[in-house]
């Protein structure tokens, strides 16, 4: 082969199954193994050279003797053959000698940070710029499997509940929330904008499936350049139908955070270990807190229409100290300051019936009984301003007969932040996109 790396045997190369490098330990010594992934690291002494090759699942040791087999340079796709030999020093008690290497690809050039040390010291503009070799690094991949698991929790909870998943269109003819910054788009001619949420569609889709959750983008133009703020962020949304009113949309959302939870625990426990952040527990009930007791507690003006992240992260404090929880719902917040789809509360129409949840000081999901008639909608643009043209095609809906629902979206990449103690949301999120970066 060229680049003067050997290439396998024929016989050798098709006989022999992969083994990954988490399962080499398991190997016994003198067997032939195959190991596939990348050069972590070459060290070169004077009679003999070191290589330790990553894959999806970790690290296994080779020890080349051969001064005249060439062993390509770090970052290098490559498949070793070999046999599996003990050594109490490696990792898992089991090295690869006698190697066969072959390179799957041209050698890999310099990468822009040394991703065999233990952490990387690069600032976040490198990582961000050099994202596609900085996410090898296993620190960071820690991070995206850390999101991964919580993926697989949330659907398997909502799955095994009755939820079926559905998505909905990203190129929508009017803004999901009015006030809120949207990107437009020429849609061959027409004016269209990229969608803030799933909230219309899912919404509509209670008439059909009763319940229903989304994974998928979402999109806000709002021109915040904060550490907790993306232009594009990755929404997991819910709504479920024939509620009584928003406490069972808090008992809905504190099992699908239990299940995200019991996903990483038994989906990513090693990249709990390798970042060693301590993975929350979820309490039977969250503790729930009405907005005016919110802002007493957070020290705030009785007339303040929101809360601000220091009261946020009065109220995480809060909560740890007198329930020892990560996790506090703020619920009856103005009705005038949230969505037009938030009902209001019955008995005091000022508050409603929509909530937050706080997770160790951040705002994490924010959730809501909606209004399900259709004249309540045409009432509420009206009060509100709105012009009901816009609105149309979704509040006709509700002409037919949406049940009472409710619903509620948590931002991945601003949970896995809060999981693994992140300063800046961006360091979690693959290839973010915010005022600044559309690349890589």
């Amino acid at each position: 082969m060229s680049h003067g790396f050997e290439t396998l045997a024929g016989a050798r190369s098709s006989t022999t199954e992969r083994t990954l490098c988490a399962d080499l330990s398991s190997a016994t010594p003198g067997q032939t193994v195959r190991l596939q992934g990348w050069v972590h690291r070459r060290r070169e002494l004077a009679a003999l050279t070191f290589l330790v090759v990553r894959d999806r699942t970790g690290l296994a040791q080779v020890v080349v003797k051969d001064v005249d087999l060439a062993v390509p340079p770090e970052e290098t796709a490559v498949t070793v053959t070999g046999l599996a030999t003990a050594n109490p020093q490696a990792p898992g008690g089991i090295e690869v000698t006698s190697p066969v290497i072959e390179a799957l690809g041209d050698p890999a050039d310099t990468p822009p940070v040394e991703l065999w040390r233990p952490t990387l010291t690069a600032g976040l503009p490198t990582l961000l710029d050099q994202a596609a070799t900085t996410w090898r690094h296993p620190a960071q991949r820690a991070k995206w499997e850390l999101a991964a698991a919580s993926l697989h929790g949330f659907r398997s909870t909502l799955d095994a509940t009755g939820f079926t998943e559905v998505h909905s269109p990203k190129l929508v003819e009017s803004a999901t929330e009015s006030g809120a910054n949207v990107f437009e788009v020429d849609y061959f001619g027409r004016k269209a904008y990229l969608a803030q949420s799933p909230q219309f569609y899912k919404q509509v889709l209670v008439g059909v499936f009763e319940r229903v959750y989304e994974v998928g983008p979402v999109f806000r133009a709002e021109p915040h350049d904060t550490v907790r703020h993306l232009a594009q962020y990755t929404s997991l949304d819910v709504e479920l139908g024939f509620i009584e009113d928003h406490r069972e949309v808090v008992a809905c959302l504190r099992d699908v955070v239990a299940g995200m939870v019991a996903a990483i625990h038994e989906r990513a426990a090693s990249a709990v270990e390798r970042l060693a952040i301590d993975v929350p527990v979820v309490p039977d009930e969250f503790p729930v807190l009405h907005f005016r007791e919110a802002l007493e507690i957070a020290g705030a003006p009785a007339d303040e229409p929101d809360l601000a992240p220091a009261h946020e992260r009065a109220l995480g404090a809060w909560a740890k100290e007198e329930h020892g929880s990560d996790f506090v719902v703020v619920e009856g917040y103005p009705t005038a300051n949230r969505a037009f789809y938030s009902h209001p509360d019955p008995e005091d129409p000022h508050w409603s019936r929509s909530f937050d949840l706080i997770f160790r000081g951040t705002e994490l999901v924010s959730g809501a009984q909606r209004l399900h008639r259709y004249d309540d909608y045409v009432a509420t643009l009206a009060e509100r301003g709105y012009p009901l043209e816009p609105y149309a095609s979704y509040v006709d809906a509700f002409r037919r007969g949406i049940p009472p629902h409710g619903g509620f979206a948590i931002g991945l990449e601003r949970w896995t932040s809060r999981l693994t103690g992140s300063a800046n949301v961006r360091e979690v999120t693959l290839f973010p996109r915010d005022l600044h970066r559309l690349a890589p």
